[in-house]
């Protein structure tokens, strides 16, 4: 890929998850002298152009390299070392483990490996560090494999890393470009009291429509997690250019679906990150929210509350297996909640979601919950939901879509591999999260929530951005149709009024949703047949068959409730000014009278 920025190829050795894991966090060299190595192998010829170097990502130890030389070699086996003059030139590094050093190369270097050398370290520490390499990959003509897989793109896009002006302005001209399926709202302000940009996608903006379901995409909870934010707001672009064009599959979409895109959750941590670039940003700058909050775990704890209760066989009351209410200390003011997590909730409570992907960065997998682990003391197990056939679908509906997540031939991110599972993992099998917004979702609303981590660099340069929009686009257009499969319809009255807050279960799945304030309802299920009832307070509960095809579209299944005796009796004597007795209390106030007369 030719461009004009010195640095287009970034190759990173990067942190990975488990902090507190010896082998986690940088790469560290099996001995501490001065014939230790780490070599990058390109894959083709090269303009390297830079180093960057950072100390190893640990809560737990302190290693980082010093200073170091730098080799190139296009055999891997003859070597040449940067000079400095006719010296071996000393290359300065890292003073502490988190600020990465930037080390340009007094004269760019064409090869295809490259070394780095360590020569002096922290005293107390090992020879441990995280690098990035920054080069451009020199065109081939000769080589016919990297010619016919040099990734381009033909849509019209804006490829750019956006600030929160620009993102903005990129939002103000989408707006202007479809004003009919295209509208710009906040769900509130971070912080710094930057607004929470939403972008909503619908043939009626700024309305539900009965029977419509409601998807949704966040991006950007973790500040620096940039590669998410760009693909959302690529991902706007292409559908009001794709629907203006006429394409039959992008029109069917917007005009069946109700999609609200949010680009940046976390506009402070972003404006931290952008400040360092994509070269420089490191992997905490701007992670956290201005506050020093983690949103991605900041969300109320449900599972304890519903795994206590179905321990305690729901005594002394139950809890239900779905929209279990939010702990009250977590809604007191001096909880250590961000603005920006309480934002998010109260825009969940207030739109039926459907289904919902947040956009993660550092790995190429889609994570399903739960999150958290079920068993005390274990910081990894599978804990699936009561709807785990459907959240595999889901992810897999992702990954397999995706040009990278389920080829086997790609390269790891860090030291982990989903293979084995076709790109897709239990997030409670890969490392315990309490307080999960997949997880929230799931307990607290109607919606099938999932972590889609889209790419390994989470800040790669923007002249990588086509190649990641191309090995994104078709799972993002994919993922959002999947919100149309399983059931969904009404739930009325006799007089055809719609019910609010009915009750839709499934026999077998112990997971059961709730109708919106007009009576609709969608409920997503794996092809098969389902037994399904729907009940409400006062209403006598009805039952029937559901069958779910393999088409796209979700199996219109509808109910018509009656209500219970009790409840016309109530509603008959309201009318007339008067309310209905309640038997138990009756004989009640009877034995207390014939007391009183013996007396």
């Amino acid at each position: 890929m030719i461009t004009a920025s010195p640095w287009p190829m970034v190759m990173s050795e990067r942190a990975g998850i488990n902090e507190n894991d010896f082998y986690d966090g940088a790469w560290c060299a099996g001995r501490n002298d001065l014939q230790q190595w780490i070599e990058v192998d390109a894959r083709r010829l090269t303009r390297f152009t830079g180093v960057i170097t950072q100390g190893r990502n640990s809560l737990w130890l302190s290693d980082w390299v010093t200073s170091y030389k730098v080799m190139v070699s296009n055999d891997s086996h003859t070597w040449t070392t940067i000079k400095n003059g006719s010296e071996d030139m000393i290359f300065e590094g890292n003073s502490e483990k988190e600020i990465p050093v930037l080390n340009e190369l007094p004269v760019p270097m064409v090869a295809r490996y490259i070394r780095i050398n360590p020569q002096s370290w922290f005293d107390s520490g090992s020879i441990c560090m995280r690098m990035e390499i920054l080069g451009c990959p020199l065109p081939d003509p000769n080589n016919y494999y990297h010619r016919r897989n040099e990734m381009t793109t033909t849509d019209d896009l804006d490829f750019k890393h956006h600030n929160y002006k620009e993102m903005r302005q990129l939002m103000k001209v989408v707006n202007e470009m479809c004003p009919n399926v295209t509208r710009i709202y906040n769900i509130g302000k971070s912080h710094q009291g930057l607004k929470l940009y939403a972008v909503e996608i619908s043939d009626h903006p700024g309305e539900h429509e009965v029977g419509e379901p409601e998807f949704h995409y966040i991006a950007g909870a973790h500040g620096n997690a940039v590669l998410g934010r760009e693909l959302t707001l690529l991902l706007v672009q292409f559908l009001c250019q794709e629907y203006l064009a006429g394409n039959a599959r992008i029109v069917r979409l917007v005009e069946e679906t109700r999609i609200h895109i949010l680009p940046a959750l976390n506009p402070d941590g972003y404006e931290k990150a952008y400040e360092g670039g994509s070269e420089l940003g490191g992997w905490s700058l701007g992670r956290w929210t201005h506050d020093g909050i983690d949103i991605n775990n900041n969300f109320p704890d449900l599972n304890t509350l519903l795994w206590e209760a179905e321990d305690r066989q729901n005594i002394p009351r139950k809890v239900p297996n779905h929209h279990i209410a939010i702990p009250e200390w977590f809604l007191s003011e001096n909880a250590t909640v961000a603005v920006e997590t309480r934002a998010v909730i109260a825009w969940m409570e207030k739109i039926p979601f459907v289904l919902g992907g947040n956009l993660q960065g550092g790995e190429l997998v889609v994570a399903y919950p739960y999150d958290m682990v079920r068993s005390l003391w274990k910081t990894q197990e599978r804990t699936p939901t009561p709807d785990d056939h459907v959240f595999r679908w889901l992810a897999y509906s992702y990954a397999s879509t995706h040009r990278l997540m389920t080829d086997a031939r790609r390269r790891v991110c860090h030291t982990e591999d989903f293979q084995k599972e076709d790109g897709t993992v239990n997030g409670a099998s890969w490392h315990t999260v309490a307080g999960s917004l997949n997880d929230f979702s799931y307990l607290h609303t109607n919606c099938f929530e999932l972590s889609i981590y889209v790419g390994c660099d989470k800040y790669p340069h923007e002249s990588e951005l086509p190649e990641e929009w191309e090995n994104n686009r078709e799972s993002l257009i994919v993922f959002m149709e999947q919100v149309h499969r399983g059931i969904k319809g009404l739930v009325r009255d006799l007089h055809g009024k719609g019910i609010p807050n009915a009750i839709i279960s499934v026999e077998g799945i112990n997971h059961d949703i709730r109708t919106a304030s007009d009576g609709d309802y969608w409920r997503l299920l794996n092809p098969g047949e389902y037994v399904v009832t729907a009940r409400a307070e006062g209403f006598t509960s009805s039952t029937k068959n559901c069958m779910v095809g393999y088409d796209m579209g979700a199996t219109q299944c509808d109910f018509t409730l009656s209500k219970t005796n009790l409840a016309r009796i109530r509603e008959i004597m309201q009318k007339f000014g008067k309310q209905p007795v309640s038997l138990p209390a009756r004989r009640l106030k009877l034995r207390g009278r014939k007391r009183r007369q013996r007396g």
